[in-house]
């Protein structure tokens, strides 16, 4: 609000009209309020990031979730199943990983996801369907 008082040319503080001869009433520093104000609509607001948010990010984790994670890493299940099973991010059950010891470091599920995606070493494909 007091950048765009400064702009209408109002002092925030006392609302009185600024002077026409002030240094804030020169149209390079009106140039720069108006392209900060501009700067300052375009962040995300905390509603916004709220709304990209999945809807347990951030909130504790009860011991059946943790044990519910913990069988459903062991059987194998992609990090991106995981986040939205559980709904949180894929940094927030890499994190719950290491805290309960299935991992050493956050980027493992990330190695570990690619390494799913990799055609063996020997050209050979794991697909039967493919040996012709």
């Amino acid at each position: 609000m007091p950048l765009e008082l400064l702009l209408q040319g109002v002092d925030p503080e006392t609302g009185e009209v600024l002077s026409r001869d002030g240094v804030l009433n020169t149209p390079e520093v009106i140039r720069a309020l108006f392209l900060a104000a501009r700067a300052l609509d375009s962040q995300p607001t905390e509603s916004r990031i709220a709304a990209d948010m999945p809807p347990h990010a951030g909130k504790p984790w009860t011991r059946e979730e943790e044990e519910r994670l913990i069988a459903e890493f062991d059987a194998g299940s992609p990090i991106e199943e995981l986040a939205r099973s559980h709904g949180r991010s894929k940094g927030g059950i890499a994190a719950r990983l290491v805290r309960l010891g299935r991992i050493g470091e956050r980027s493992e599920v990330y190695v570990r996801e690619s390494r799913a995606h990799e055609v063996p070493s020997d050209g050979e494909s794991d697909d039967p369907e493919s040996a012709t």
